[in-house]
């Protein structure tokens, strides 16, 4: 239990510390007015309270990845909780800060748009296409997930079983019709939100789904930690670091089989350490930011909290089964919602369970809604189409919701590993991003540069190995990944020149927030 939390207060101290000073690097102009003044619309761009805008940070970034990832990702042993610290604070709490302080700086733009403006024109136009698969792919995926674990729980709770031999229902309709009934819902839902102001229902009910959000993440903590100081429960908290042994630390790092740890681990968990759906994400909080000075709280602390989320999960992945066989069984029966529900309910009970369950579910709702809203918003972008108007957000809105529906159809299990990929291989671009702003001002770009590298070197080795991509050896893949990656920082080094000392983009326009 020690080391659990021993990670907890790694990630505390890098918000206090290393949050800190990646502000220092940033250097922050509290007098220059931001976007939610500047270019205030009513929809997407108005002031609004910085818990309110953190709350809803945290819930727009923080999708199942922070739940599921994390639970499978314990497959590898109590290894992953390092790269959930590591990843969290100097790749993934960076990652964000750096999005959402360069939007701010850039009148509230899009990833593609600062990606175009810092590295050319070529990658804006390659990432702008990739960003909008990336938040489709969200888009169905946390369609799929929420109401799956809102099906299970119907029907685990209110299904009959009317005779002997039949199968439950719920008022009458099987488990297969209470799925869709849900699916539906959450797709009309996700319209919605996708085209009201972000004020209408967003920045109304999140506050509610936040406070769900606590009761499950300190709700399974406390079970956690409640099942560890019962002698008489069976589950032994980390009985693979007994004795805190290094070998048995590190006895699942190379799994047997097909799923090494390079690259796949630093893909299977991806929202609690380093995502790059939060650079669709983070730009939307932005344009309701008042002052600068709130971006280390707002995207750095709101990372930091998802990789909180993300501990407990693999924790809970960690003990509550006997080893990771048993958790491999059990995510094959029932993916890991199985995991979510039975352990929920195991150490919450009923009640408490369902609440707990509830949290989870909300997580990715809250996620899917604001991804097909900044799907919205980057096509309209692109197009310079104004959004002002409902006429023109339906223009947009109804084509991406018809192909989501397509998408939908296809296999989760696909998807998934589509969403993997392109999830890390934007994160990539952002840090490249941010890294290129760093050396172009003469600043301390090694901040970005080597997480950019090294999850560069990721992507291209997943992309190289995996069925998804050219299926290539595992040995040539890890070497042609780390070769693709030696060209990119050569290049990066080569075609950007360094433009001066200081960013003027912190001086300009320094008349305060009114």
């Amino acid at each position: 239990m020690l080391w659990f939390f021993f990670c907890v207060a790694l990630l505390l101290a890098g918000y206090f510390v290393y949050g800190k000073f990646i502000e220092k690097v940033f250097v922050i102009n509290p007098k220059k007015a931001t976007p939610a003044f500047t270019m205030a619309d009513g929809v997407d761009y108005m002031p609004m309270s910085t818990k309110k805008i953190w709350l809803i940070q945290l819930l727009n970034i923080a999708g199942t990845g922070p739940i599921f990832g994390p639970i499978l990702g314990a497959l590898y042993g109590p290894v992953a909780m390092l790269w959930i610290v590591l990843g969290c604070v100097f790749a993934g709490a960076v990652h964000d800060y750096f999005c959402g302080m360069l939007s701010v700086r850039n009148g509230g733009a899009s990833m593609p748009a600062l990606a175009g403006k810092y590295l050319g024109s070529p990658v804006k136009a390659f990432i702008n296409l990739l960003a909008v698969v990336l938040l489709l792919l969200v888009g169905v995926v946390f369609v799929a997930s929420p109401a799956k674990l809102l099906s299970n729980l119907t029907m685990e709770n209110l299904g009959v079983v009317e005779s002997a031999g039949a199968t439950a229902t719920v008022f009458g309709y099987d488990a297969a019709t209470i799925l869709v009934i849900w699916t539906t819902i959450i797709f009309i839902y996700y319209i919605v939100a996708t085209l009201l102001p972000i004020d209408k229902i967003i920045g109304r009910i999140y506050p509610l789904f936040g406070a769900l959000l606590l009761f499950m993440t300190f709700g399974m903590m406390y079970g956690l930690v409640s099942s560890h100081l019962n002698a008489n429960d069976p589950i032994e908290f980390f009985r693979s670091v007994d004795g805190l042994s290094f070998e048995k630390f590190l006895q699942n790092f190379q799994p047997k089989g097909d799923l090494p740890i390079w690259p796949l681990l630093f893909l299977t968990i991806s929202c609690g350490a380093l995502s790059g759906f939060h650079a669709t994400q983070t730009p939307l909080m932005a344009r309701c930011a008042q002052n600068e000075k709130e971006g280390r709280f707002i995207f750095y602390g709101a990372m930091i909290a998802e990789g909180v989320i993300a501990l407990v999960w693999c924790a809970v992945g960690l003990s509550f089964y006997q080893d990771p066989a048993e958790l491999q069984a059990a995510i094959a029966a029932g993916s890991p919602s199985k995991v979510v529900y039975d352990s929920a309910i195991y150490f919450l009970g009923a009640i408490g369970g369902v609440f707990a369950i509830l949290g989870v579910v909300i997580l990715p709702i809250t996620s899917g809604d604001t991804a097909f809203r900044a799907a919205r918003l980057i096509i309209a972008e692109f197009f310079k189409f104004e959004q002002r108007s409902l006429v023109k957000r339906l223009i947009i809105a109804i084509p991406l919701f018809v192909l989501g529906f397509i998408v939908s159809k296809i296999d989760f299990s696909i998807l998934w590993r589509y969403f993997s990929w392109a999830n890390q291989t934007t994160a990539m671009v952002m840090l490249w991003t941010a890294a290129a702003y760093l050396y172009r001002y003469g600043k301390l770009h090694w901040i970005c540069t080597l997480p950019a590298m090294f999850i560069s070197a990721v992507c291209f080795t997943f992309l190289a190995n995996n069925k998804i991509g050219f299926g290539l050896d595992y040995q040539l893949s890890v070497y042609i990944g780390f070769g693709l990656t030696a060209l990119c920082t050569v290049l990066f080094f080569t075609l950007l020149k360094p433009i001066a000392k200081g960013d003027p983009d912190a001086l300009v326009n320094d008349i305060g927030a009114k």
